[in-house]
């Protein structure tokens, strides 16, 4: 009884390993795509707030493709506390919503991500998001 256990999940545990390798690399995208921390945005399923303010068009445009070509520098187990205005970018991806607050500080961008009932922080490296003149407005400092 044991040896045909044995044999059985030693032959489903190799199929599934097969299974597992040999994924079209488009699943394998998928898969990735769903847990990523730092989406790639797209501005017609975004808004950008700066201060209360709904910003339209090209300024819109423009920060969600700095926001999309910026560099993810690392994930913060405690999101850190911030005073300042933040940019708000709230986004649609798929059925849930998320809202992304971006606080710049010297040389990095803390962004602060809400979905669901969680709220994951981490760090983003942007020259020219940084070098914004909407968003360097609003600098904020870390409250230690």
């Amino acid at each position: 009884m044991v040896t045909w256990f044995f044999i059985v999940s030693l032959i489903l545990m190799a199929a599934f390993k097969i299974l597992v390798a040999s994924m079209p690399n488009s699943v394998v995208e998928k898969i990735i795509r769903h847990f990523e921390l730092h989406p790639v945005l797209d501005d017609t399923n975004a808004s950008v707030t700066i201060n209360g303010s709904t910003l339209k068009d090209t300024d819109k445009t423009k920060i969600i493709r700095q926001f999309n070509e910026a560099l993810f520098l690392e994930k913060y187990y405690f999101p850190p506390q911030h005073e300042g205005t933040p940019v708000v970018i709230n986004s649609k991806k798929g059925k849930r919503d998320v809202t992304f607050f971006l606080y710049n500080d010297e040389d990095h961008i803390d962004v602060i991500k809400q979905y669901k009932k969680k709220a994951v922080g981490y760090s983003l490296r942007s020259k020219d998001l940084q070098d914004n003149p909407l968003f360097t407005q609003f600098t904020s400092k870390t409250v230690s």
